[in-house]
Formats: structure tokens, sequence, C-alpha cells
């Protein structure tokens, strides 16, 4: 199917909610909920969906929010599997996300459900769940003692003694190639002041009219000068920012080796209290308003809504608030280990790569190059119609899960048992 429509660039078809219509989940399902223990002590929890008769299990998982209720959960249940979600130890709240703690809580998730009795385990990585996913696979498949053993931030983390069972296969849909990456392409490099979140260098401000802005609803054009000037300039602010976290997680090293020595409470706090960084306007990434860039069927607009130049002063952004840890593991493209394209070098199962047209986040060329790095033999491409969480991309269209769902479906039946074999 084709990437994109040569229909004219619109610009107000439909709002950037990411509410969409779901279908009613079949009968012959029971629903329980488990709490489960990482084997670093934290605790997650997790929703099995028991398909009668059904043998093989999707789970879905994303680092940062709750999947209980994801549109896709009948939709796969009807293609004759169970299916599993859980929760991270940050769900909803990603200020101290430290994604190889949350490749520990994808282990309890796995151990639970191979200890239940599952044939088959397949995951379902959407959106930035796909990044989690392909870390947690690539890490399960080699062995233990070649694991990660240090955060980015430095600290000791226990990759090595966990058990780590190996998914069967592995599901992708609309994956971005992860969350330092994607902040890497929306963090704003005018910010001048990191202390001040109106500090502008006007030469690097994509929402000023000098620039190529155009007020919305009409679209943007900006020269290629300009582009490259931005990319390294927010490539620049990324490294600075990384330089503000090393000091700041080495300080907590320092306390905390102090603690160990004297054991004395002012230590002791110190250890405690992390400098939090602040990230600043963190949603301006020029293809939101300039559709030319990377075209595809996506709407004007950023993941969060239809005016990314007013949204990238207001409280809501990627990595606004992080510890060091965080920042350096999961927001920082330049420190994390959470790179799809890194990660996919592990992944050798059988594969299904699938791409939404109308995507935000993960464009074409961005999706081309996280595909081509699966290291699976048996992978399988796709490219269907829909918005990054699944809003269609026009009124009266199916919405992007359906259409997904229709080749998931195809997909599972071929290589795993289903209910409805």
């Amino acid at each position: 199917m084709s990437r994109h429509t040569d229909t004219p660039i619109a610009v107000d078809r439909l709002g950037a909610g990411r509410d969409v219509a779901t279908v009613d989940m079949p009968s012959g399902v029971t629903v329980g909920i488990h709490q489960l223990s990482t084997f670093d002590g934290a605790k997650v929890e997790g929703v099995l969906h028991a398909l009668d008769g059904a043998t093989t299990v999707v789970t879905i998982m994303h680092p940062r929010q709750s999947v209980a209720h994801h549109p896709i959960i009948p939709l796969l249940l009807r293609s004759g599997v169970s299916v599993w979600t859980q929760t991270s130890r940050s769900v909803n709240n990603d200020l101290a996300l430290v994604h190889e703690q949350a490749v520990l809580d994808v282990a309890a998730g796995m151990n639970f459900l191979r200890d239940d009795g599952f044939e088959s385990i397949l995951t379902f990585g959407h959106s930035g769940g796909g990044t989690l996913y392909a870390y947690y696979v690539e890490q399960a498949a080699i062995e233990p003692e070649h694991r990660v053993d240090v955060t980015p931030a430095g600290r000791p983390i226990a990759l090595a003694g966990a058990r780590m069972p190996v998914p069967d296969g592995a599901i992708f849909l609309a994956p971005h190639p992860g969350q330092g990456q994607v902040l890497l392409s929306c963090i704003d490099p005018s910010v001048s002041d990191e202390n001040d979140p109106l500090s502008v260098d006007p030469s690097l401000d994509m929402y000023d009219p000098a620039n190529g802005f155009t007020p919305a609803p009409e679209p943007s054009h900006y020269s290629a000068e300009f582009l490259a000037r931005y990319r390294k300039a927010q490539h620049d602010r990324v490294t600075r920012i990384d330089a503000v976290a090393r000091e700041r997680a080495a300080e907590a090293s320092q306390a905390r080796a102090r603690f160990a020595r004297t054991g004395a409470a002012a230590d002791r706090r110190a250890s405690l209290a992390p400098r939090l960084i602040t990230t600043y306007r963190t949603d301006a990434d020029p293809r939101y308003v300039d559709l030319t860039i990377d075209r595809n069927d996506r709407h004007y607009g950023s993941l969060f809504g239809r005016r990314p130049d007013l949204i990238n002063y207001g409280l809501v952004g990627f990595g606004r608030l992080t510890t060091p840890d965080a920042w350096l593991s999961t927001w920082s493209a330049l420190s994390t280990n959470a790179d799809f394209v890194r990660c996919a070098a592990g992944v050798h199962v059988p594969t299904l790569f699938l791409e939404l047209s109308g995507d935000q986040v993960a464009v074409p060329a961005v999706g081309e190059r996280m595909y081509a790095a699966v290291a699976a033999t048996d992978k399988t491409h796709g490219v269907v119609r829909g918005q990054h969480f699944g809003q269609p991309i026009a009124e009266g269209e199916p919405t992007g899960y359906e259409a997904a769902a229709t080749l998931i479906d195809a997909w599972v039946s071929q290589r795993y048992a289903t209910a409805r074999s």
C-alpha cells in the first residue's frame, strides 16, 4: 500500500484527540487483574484478558502510559489470542523513568505469562512501547553476562541476574524511534536560557514568520538552510542538557558514596535529593507545520494538538521534568540505550512492523531505517492508513487500529495457534 496519497495537504480535517471508535469484546473472555514483583523488588500491575481456548497471548506495554484500555485489545481477542496489558513502575508519571528498570518490568510480565502456561507470547509495541519491547528482546536474547549492567547515569542495574524469557514473536505498530530520538526532533533549539521559558534566539525560532512560519491553519514552509541550522542546534541543546545531567548524576553518586563511608544523615539526605532537570519548549518539530517535510498523510499539528506554536509554551510536552537518571536513560538521544535502531539489531524473532500513513512522529524515512535494522529473517512490513493514535485519516474511514488488525490477524494465524484455528 502506498505511504501517502496524492491529495492536497489538509490542515484542519480531524481533531488531535486520542479517542477512537472501538469494537465490543468477543464472548468467552475472562478478565483478571494481577500485581507482580520485578526482579529488583518493584511492583507493577497487569490485566489478563484470557480468551477461552487461546494458547497464544499478545502482551501490550508502554514505558510511560497505561494501556489497560488500548483500542486494539478487542480486535486482538477477535483474532483468537489472549491479551495481557501491564504498567511500568513509572506509569503516567515519567519523572523518574529509567528504561533499564522498565526492561525489568517487562520481564515480570513475561515470566507471569510463561508460568501461566501460554505456548506462544507475542509482544505488541505501539508508539513508545515499540522501542521498549525492542530493548527487552535484545537484552533477553543475549547471554546474561553480556546484558546492560549500568544505566547511562552510572547506576548499577540487575539485568544479568533477571529471568528474561524471549518472546516468540514481535508486533510493532507505529513504533517511534525512541523517546530520545523523538525529543531530539521536537526540542526547541531557540531557547537561549534554560532557566527562562520565554527566552528565544530569533534566528532559530521555527515559530517566527521571518524563518518561514505561517500562523495556523495555513502551512508553513522552511528553507533547507534553516532546517540544517535548526537540526544542528537541536543536537547542541541536547548535548548541553546531557552535560548538566551527568554533572548532577555525579553529585548524587558522590553523595551515595559518602553516605556509605560515613553513615551521616546529611549525606543520606544528599543522596536522596536529585536536582531535577526542567526542559522548556519541547513541541517544536518543523514537520508539525510544514507538511512537505518527510511528507505522508499526517494532519497539521503535533501529537498534543493543532497549535504546536502555543502548546510549545505550555505545560504539556515530552521530557519536561526529569531526574538526571531519567533524562540520560530515556530522553537523551545521545545517551539512551533505548534507541529502536540500535536495539532492533538484536531482534531475531518473527516480526511484523506496521506503520500508520498519517503518523506525526514515525515518518516514512524514519520507518524505513527502523525496519531495515530489524535482524529477523522472518519479518513483514506494512503501511495502513491512520494517525499515530489510531484515528482515521478522514471521516468515515476505518480507524488505524482496524486497518492494522486485519494484517495482524493474517500474520498471527499463519505462525501461531489461535482459538479460531
